[in-house]
């Protein structure tokens, strides 16, 4: 007779824990949907700056395309040969009026007022009637001559009289005075046949030439 004999223990059976299988399953679905929704806000986020990145490539290369259009339409101006020379004549002839202008403010060596307060002494003691047709001023004004018309022979005195107050020619006199009236021109000869034109009448002036004393005396010592 045979007897079968259990040595199970039910006590040592392995128990499966499937409490902890579950959190481990749910650990792993929850840590692959963060991964997900991660890589896909990632990818969102790189295609907007690609996107950005796009933006600022091409500005800058219109831009660039800009900057070659201008350069390449720029054409530097050439230099004008007569437009040089026509500066360079006029930058001689402002220099020459400048040295113009300083000489007749300082006038020769030796002079110490220059020409200019002369020519304003005989601006201001203008009269009517009486105009000058030249002036000569030798050295610091030591030797001064005047040719002038005078539609009165009168006017003379007056005017010499203004002169001497000006300070520019006080203590100087004028030495030599010389009168003349122009002469009418002579009547043009009648042709065959026609009566000859009334001669022009005399100009209705008379011309003076003052000369200051030093200047009648240089005169004097020239003559041979």
């Amino acid at each position: 007779m045979s007897q079968q004999i259990n040595l199970f223990n039910a006590g040592f059976k392995r128990k499966k824990n499937y409490a902890t299988t579950r959190a481990m399953a749910t650990g792993l679905g929850a840590l692959v949907l963060v991964l997900t929704v991660a890589s896909v806000l990632a990818n969102i986020e790189l295609a907007t700056l690609e996107r950005e990145a796009a933006v600022v490539k091409a500005e800058l290369a219109a831009r660039e395309a800009r900057r070659i259009a201008v350069t390449s339409t720029f054409v530097a101006p050439r230099k004008s040969e007569a437009l040089q020379q026509e500066l360079d004549q006029t930058g001689v002839q402002y220099r020459n009026l400048q040295q113009v202008a300083a000489i007749l403010d300082q006038g020769e060596p030796g002079a110490t007022r220059g020409y200019s307060a002369y020519f304003r002494a005989f601006a201001r003691r203008g009269i009517d009637g009486l105009w000058l047709t030249g002036v000569t001023i030798q050295g610091s004004g030591e030797a001064i001559g005047l040719q002038g018309r005078a539609l009165k022979a009168s006017l003379l005195p007056g005017y010499l009289n203004g002169l001497a107050g000006e300070a520019v020619l006080r203590g100087k006199t004028f030495g030599q005075l010389q009168m003349t009236e122009p002469k009418a021109p002579p009547k043009a000869a009648a042709a065959d046949g026609v009566s000859a034109p009334e001669p022009a009448a005399a100009p209705r002036y008379v011309e003076f030439s003052l000369q200051s004393a030093a200047a009648g005396e240089q005169a004097k010592v020239e003559q041979p």
